[in-house]
């Protein structure tokens, strides 16, 4: 059995997504000082009577909000999930939240996300954001054994 090594984009800097949001840089800070990694959940396809991972790292740097985390193939979902990832079949990446505070711009149009509730990172077929993406993909052992296979995406 393995453990798929997922890495990407859960939401970018300024970049509007599908619902007229838009994350301001360092909208996550807060919610991330006080759960960190941990306190975030993998899901997939936002359905959170399954996860199928964990988080081992997310920040916020330049460009976005970076996630780097495993799927766990211990389940029934999480072999199907890291099975469509690695095919190619799923590379998308999803943020469920709660918005704290959030402004519209100065059109009108858009939510400006300065404060966020980050509850979850999904694993999807089709993200609100679309730049939002499983950027690698590495197939790791679970006990010893070699090193694991890894893919670019």
């Amino acid at each position: 059995m393995v453990e798929t090594e997922i890495r990407g984009y859960a939401s970018l800097f300024w970049t509007r997504d599908l619902n007229n949001d838009v994350a301001a840089a360092g909208a996550f800070a807060d919610s991330l000082a006080r759960t960190g990694a941990a306190g975030v959940r993998m899901l997939c396809q936002h359905d959170g009577d399954h996860p199928v991972g964990v988080w081992d790292e997310i920040i916020e740097d330049g460009r976005g909000l970076y996630a780097r985390g495993r799927i766990l193939e211990v389940t029934p979902q999480g072999r199907m999930c890291a099975a469509l990832v690695r095919a190619g079949a799923m590379d998308g990446l999803s943020i469920g939240f709660i918005a704290g505070k959030a402004r519209a711009d100065e059109t009108g149009r858009l939510r400006v996300l300065t404060q966020v509730e980050l509850w979850e990172v999904s694993i999807v077929t089709f993200p609100m954001l679309p730049g939002a993406r499983i950027s690698s993909i590495l197939s790791l052992p679970l006990e010893g054994g070699g090193a694991g296979v890894g893919v670019a995406a």
